[in-house]
């Protein structure tokens, strides 16, 4: 199993509710490993103090136990989880009630419910992982384990701003959208206060690094990855992808299982949905091995998705360019935002590699995304993604792209997870008349989230028909979606076509207090500061902030990313 893996399977919601009333009576769980020092926030203490350390004491203090004066930071924390469990049960139940009255709703509209109903069965199961462990141990946890829960209540607040966006986006189309959207809305203040009061009390104040947990670090660049796997399918391997593989010594990435993709009939499947649906449910990709699905070379004019059951998945195609995978679902269209893209991951540990995934909509259609991620320790190696804009949706949990190239206009890497890029390309095209562009749009929305765009080594460049255009576009490094936006360059090459503002607002001044943005150690005739925007968010930092953004402390990488085989770099670049 995964090294510090928190995660269960996904039952119907009526199962969920059964199990945790089975936890809330019994008040066990099982074993987790526990520091030896007693915790510091063990001590009473009022809930109007407690509240002080969330987002939102007033809200706070309101739903808080009224009969008791005092507890320690771990019975609310316990409290609040499991009333953030019954509101997210109850809005799982009114949205399935809207959308029983389907016939009523715009096709637009159900499509924003059924994106909720989704997103609502993945916050049941975050929640209850998340019980799990707060039942079980009134200590701070070690590293590992505190990272998974606060990852996991960090996404239970993006799904449920995902939710409520495509809702909004629906205004027009949807005269009763408010009955649903004020109880959504009432929990992201929730959600909010149960991710604050894990912080509080469940985080260590200071991080201890796995230094690749004894591990070697696995590293042959060029899309070529250190496989493992039976004679048999290292024959079948060997002869569709033309390569040999690599002949090393050391530990290997376990592949237990491999099917062919071919448009001409020649392999085990002709599409890739359904070499998907032939996978495993469930598996574990370090016991067990991945299952890996080789897409030869062709266009693959199908919409992807790998869902949740789908686990440790590694995607191979024949290259960039030559492996194709493309849509054009757009919001204008009639699709949301989240539901637009050509290619959405969701189940864990998946590897994308040697692939181009598009959206051919064009700017002309707005949000149209190529490849939606929401995926916990995924990864994309040697891939490209290509759109206008929002291309790339890094929507939530853990993600690390090598390699790869992402090509956009406005917004074109946007999303809410903690994601690394490294040695990538991104490329701003040439937009519509009287718009500019903005690399990304990062959308924290709560200043506990662990989340937040790393781009390292990186070139930031403009693409062909951006060079060679003779109108003159802004494009900028960024601009914050949400309140708590945080974003970082660092040691990249940033070229002339960047503004020398760098950043651009949103609207107005919302977020430019909240937001976080930081250059550190870029080059290139883009990279200097000296007319940079004086945001209160905006800093230029040294080694020891930007250290905090690296594979190793943002990722914490070293515990996973050993096991795909995918190169990188732990820390800093000196």
């Amino acid at each position: 199993m995964m090294v510090h893996k928190l995660f269960v399977s996904y039952p119907a919601a009526a199962i969920f509710y059964i199990v945790i009333l089975t936890f809330l009576s019994h008040q066990s769980c099982a074993n987790i490993e526990q520091p030896s020092a007693p915790s510091p926030n063990s001590g009473l203490i009022s809930s109007s103090n407690i509240c002080r350390s969330t987002p939102d004491p007033s809200f706070c203090k309101s739903i808080l136990p009224i009969n008791k004066s005092s507890g320690n930071v771990y019975d609310y924390g316990r409290f609040s989880v499991e009333k953030s469990l019954s509101a997210a049960r109850k809005s799982l139940s009114l949205i399935e009630k809207y959308l029983t009255k389907s016939k009523y709703l715009t096709i637009t509209a159900i499509r924003a419910l059924e994106d909720c109903k989704f997103l609502a069965e993945c916050n049941m199961d975050f929640l209850l992982s998340a019980f799990k462990v707060v039942n079980g141990t009134s200590k701070t946890l070690p590293t590992l384990e505190a990272e998974d829960v606060q990852t996991l209540l960090s996404a239970i607040l993006t799904n449920t701003q995902t939710c409520l966006d495509g809702l909004q986006a629906t205004a027009s189309t949807w005269s009763v959208r408010k009955g649903i959207t004020a109880p959504l809305a009432n929990d992201t203040r929730l959600f909010s206060v149960s991710l604050a009061l894990f912080t509080q009390g469940w985080v260590p104040k200071k991080k201890k690094i796995p230094s690749h947990l004894n591990k070697k670090q696995l590293s042959f660049g060029n899309g070529s990855l250190p496989l493992k796997m039976s004679e048999q399918n290292r024959a079948v391997f060997e002869a569709v992808s033309r390569r040999n593989l690599e002949q090393i010594d050391d530990e290997k990435v376990l592949v237990n299982d491999i099917v062919i993709v071919s448009q001409d009939g020649s392999g085990n499947f002709t599409t890739i949905n359904d070499a998907v649906a032939a996978a495993p449910n469930n598996t574990d990709g370090v016991t067990t091995g991945y299952f890996l699905i080789y897409i030869t070379e062709g266009i693959y004019e199908e919409y992807v998705s790998v869902a949740k059951n789908k686990k440790y998945i590694m995607m191979i195609g024949d290259g960039i360019n030559r492996t194709i995978i493309t849509g054009n679902h757009s919001f204008v269209d009639g699709w949301t935002t989240f539901n637009s893209s050509t290619f959405a991951v969701v189940g864990e540990g998946f590897i994308g590699v040697n692939m181009t995934i598009r959206n051919t909509a064009g700017a002309i259609k707005h949000q149209a995304v190529a490849l939606r991620n929401g995926a916990d320790f995924s990864t994309f190696y040697s891939c490209s993604f290509e759109g206008c804009q929002d291309t790339l949706y890094v929507h939530s949990l853990r993600q690390f792209y090598r390699e790869c190239d992402i090509y956009g206009t406005v917004d074109f890497i946007f999303g809410n997870a903690a994601a690394v890029f490294q040695n990538c390309n991104l490329y701003a095209r040439l937009p519509l008349d009287n718009q500019f562009n903005a690399i990304t749009a990062q959308g924290r929305t709560d200043p506990n989230q662990n989340t937040g765009i790393s781009i390292q080594n990186c070139s930031i460049k403009a693409a062909d028909d951006l060079a060679s255009s003779n109108t003159s576009i802004h494009t900028y490094l960024g601009r914050p979606w949400k309140e708590y936006s945080r974003t970082v360059y660092m040691y990249s090459f940033i070229d002339n076509f960047i503004n020398p503002t760098g950043w651009r607002e949103w609207m107005g001044d919302f977020a430019l207090n909240t937001s976080y943005y930081a250059e550190f150690s870029n080059t290139g005739p883009g990279s200097n500061t000296s007319e940079r925007v004086k945001w209160p968010g905006f800093h230029i930092i040294n080694a020891t902030d930007a250290a905090n953004f690296t594979v190793s402390n943002f990722l914490l990488g070293d515990a996973w990313l050993w096991q795909t085989g995918v190169p990188y770099t732990s820390g800093l670049l000196f």
